[in-house]
């Protein structure tokens, strides 16, 4: 089993597991940001029931970004309930927005990078709604 990341909030716990292997620059941003509390008190901004649950963007509003870019990954990995996505506006525009699907969304498979996957918690997914809370995000040791 993989780090894994506890992700809180305002309706319970998602349990996530890292991809490091897939998507090394995702998951290097990613454990970044939680280690300078980037995320802590952010809200999920966008909830498409049956498709998605996005945050982690600092303005609340979709268009927000951490300082800088990355370059996007694509690996073997597809998207199937659980699986979390870096955002992007194109290619090599992935920054902090992450999104976690509600369903296999096979349509998004090498247009996204996926860098981690529920492994508990998916009932809490499900439940999210626009303006749930972020609460905090950290490293299970």
């Amino acid at each position: 089993m993989g780090q894994q990341v506890r992700l809180r909030t305002s309706k319970g716990i998602i349990l996530l597991e890292l991809k490091p292997n897939e998507a090394p620059g995702a998951v290097a941003s990613f454990v970044t940001l939680i280690s300078q509390h980037f995320y802590d008190n952010l809200y999920f901004h966008r909830v498409v029931p049956n498709f998605v649950a996005q945050g982690g963007d600092p303005r609340g509003d979709g268009n927000g970004s951490a300082p800088y870019n990355l370059r996007s990954e694509f690996g073997d990995l597809h998207y199937e309930e659980g699986s979390m996505g870096l955002a992007s506006a194109g290619k090599d525009t992935e920054s902090c927005q992450f999104f976690i699907t509600h369903t296999p969304t096979p349509h998004l498979d090498g247009r996204y990078p996926i860098f981690a996957q529920v492994v508990g918690g998916m009932d809490v997914v499900h439940k999210l709604e626009i303006g749930d809370q972020i609460l905090g995000i950290e490293l299970v040791k």
